[in-house]
């Protein structure tokens, strides 16, 4: 295929740039300092002239956000501070009108403590049928004043929380997450008629939070000496991830999304790469997020490395890559690129040191990131602010955190504020045009000069690099499958892609000579040669 082969006939999602909204910090239209659905709906031209495909939501729903929305309280209704469920179907209108899809979080793995189910439970009391649909245990010790296993909570502490009455019941997260019972029939059905509802009005897609997490081992044993996480390689029979139980769930999922027309879900699984095929079989997930790249350091033999591995990974079960550089859990990667390997991310920001950080350098890195991974075969999620190569902001104060890693870590770590931080839209103004009040989280002073209006039409701005990469990348249909690995040095991570393409970065500290051909974009000034922390793409 030639570079005006345009759009191929590929369903929608295995070729989509799709683009992250975290409702909170995206736009606020009332002016509360809380961004809504409003402000979202105000800011679609932005997205559409970006050239986006597909929106992803971060949960809207009702939730008291003692985790940012992912504690719902009711699956069926939009929180108050985000706007109402017309709204809801008022934004997906207009995306549709501009030809962007929209996914949603669903959130299977717990509920909020304030979601009715949970209620009822507390109120109903031990062995109560309320208290199946999740997990409470009677806890160990001579009058049960132990927890019921090791079980460790992914925001730090144990996995349990006792109640009133003496039980323990299970989180996973934070104590206001209460673990669902995925063995329970109701829970089943309940969730099938989610994805009823929001399939019923409109919605294209949706991305399946915590997807390794929902069944656990029924004998509730001890983890032990096995790993908390299960990236790092695969562990058989862990108890509360990655177990076998889970793929029939989703194949009942998938039976209703073929039911309707063009509908698709994504796995948001942190699992070793060899577990991916089954996640992605025919029957199960269309995608499943590959974060392997988000974790790789920047060097060609890693990134290389990544990328042929989750290639051929999707490949051996018909899927495709879904890369991911940035999301609202990690440290973004225009600051990540400007750290040396090493540091640890989860507790830098508070303790550095904080010399450490080259922004400038990771500033130039993300760019060129955004374009290895748009130059990529398959679908490309960006994060809101990839495009304006937003930092983190680290620097938030003590007193303005909000995420519930905070304390939970005992005060060591700052937790994901720091990529949450409300969007700047204009150069100066109230919030930078986040909204007229003042936000959730504070702005630092530099994102006026990295707000969309400072950006907008400048040459060799992020924003205008990564608007020309989403037209060239549809223009020369770069999503499709097929990519040819090129050798131009240890240093040099360099690829072929369709009608001869060919993406280049330097990724080591001395420039490097230009190859012969055209240059069609590039992430930085090239001066007849490529810099470091440099891609450019050519013919």
């Amino acid at each position: 295929m030639t570079g005006s082969g345009g759009r191929s006939e590929l369903p929608w999602w295995r070729s989509a740039v799709v683009y992250q909204i975290y409702p909170r910090s995206f736009a606020d239209a009332d002016g509360d300092g809380t961004g809504d659905i409003a402000g979202i709906r105000s800011r679609l031209d932005h997205l559409a002239d970006l050239g986006v495909d597909a929106i992803w939501l971060n949960p809207w729903y009702d939730s008291p956000l003692c985790d940012g929305g992912y504690d719902v309280t009711d699956y069926r209704s939009i929180d108050r501070r985000f706007g109402t469920i017309d709204d809801a179907m008022g934004l997906i209108a207009d995306a549709h009108d501009r030809d962007i899809k929209v996914i949603i979080d669903v959130v299977p793995n717990h509920t909020s403590v304030e979601h009715a189910w949970f209620v009822a439970a507390l109120e109903a009391g031990r062995q109560s049928p309320e208290r199946a649909r999740y997990h409470f245990r009677d806890g160990r010790g001579t009058d049960g004043e132990l927890p019921p296993n090791d079980w460790p909570s992914v925001f730090g502490g144990p996995a349990w929380t006792r109640t009133a009455d003496g039980q323990w019941y299970l989180h996973l997260f934070d104590s206001g997450q209460p673990d669902l019972n995925w063995e329970h029939p109701e829970v089943r059905r309940e969730f099938l008629d989610i994805l009823r509802f929001w399939s019923d009005r409109g919605v294209d897609g949706f991305r399946v939070d915590v997807a390794h997490g929902l069944t656990k081992d029924p004998e509730y044993t001890d983890l032990g000496d096995r790993p908390h996480h299960v990236q790092a390689a695969p562990v058989p029979d862990h108890p509360f991830w990655d177990r076998d139980g889970l793929h029939e769930i989703y194949r009942g999922w998938r039976e209703v999304l073929d039911g309707y027309q063009d509908r698709m879900m994504v796995a948001e699984a942190s699992i070793h790469a060899s577990r991916y095929p089954l996640y992605l079989r025919p029957d199960e997930f269309h995608q499943s997020f590959d974060f392997d790249l988000l974790s790789c350091h920047w060097n060609a033999k890693d990134f290389g490395s990544v990328i042929h591995n989750a290639i051929e990974t999707a490949a051996s079960v018909g899927s495709v890559p879904t890369w991911v550089l940035s999301n609202h859990d990690v440290v973004r990667h225009a600051t990540r690129y400007g750290l040396p390997p090493g540091v640890d991310l989860a507790t830098w920001s508070l303790t550095g040191p904080h010399e450490l950080l080259d922004a400038e350098r990771g500033s130039r890195r993300a760019v060129a990131a955004g374009l290895i991974m748009l130059a990529l075969p398959g679908c490309a999620y960006l994060y809101q602010g990839d495009e304006l190569a937003l930092p983190e902001v680290w620097e938030l104060p003590i007193e303005a955190l909000d995420d519930p890693v905070w304390e939970r870590s005992g005060r060591t770590a700052k937790g994901r504020d720091g990529c949450r931080v409300p969007l700047p839209w204009t150069s100066s103004g109230p919030s930078f045009g986040f909204g007229t009040g003042r936000p959730w989280l504070p702005q630092p002073s530099v994102f006026g000069t990295l707000s969309v209006e400072a950006q907008r039409g400048v040459p060799g701005s992020p924003l205008e690099v990564y608007r020309a990469a989403i037209a060239t990348r549809r223009e020369w249909s770069l999503a499709e499958p097929g990519i040819e690995e090129l050798d131009l040095g240890a240093d040099v991570l360099a690829f072929r892609r369709v009608g001869g393409l060919r993406s280049i970065t330097n990724m080591g500290e001395s420039p490097i000579p230009l190859p012969g051909g055209e240059v069609i974009l590039a992430s930085g000034p090239l001066g007849g040669a490529v810099p470091p922390d440099v891609t450019v793409w050519m013919r």
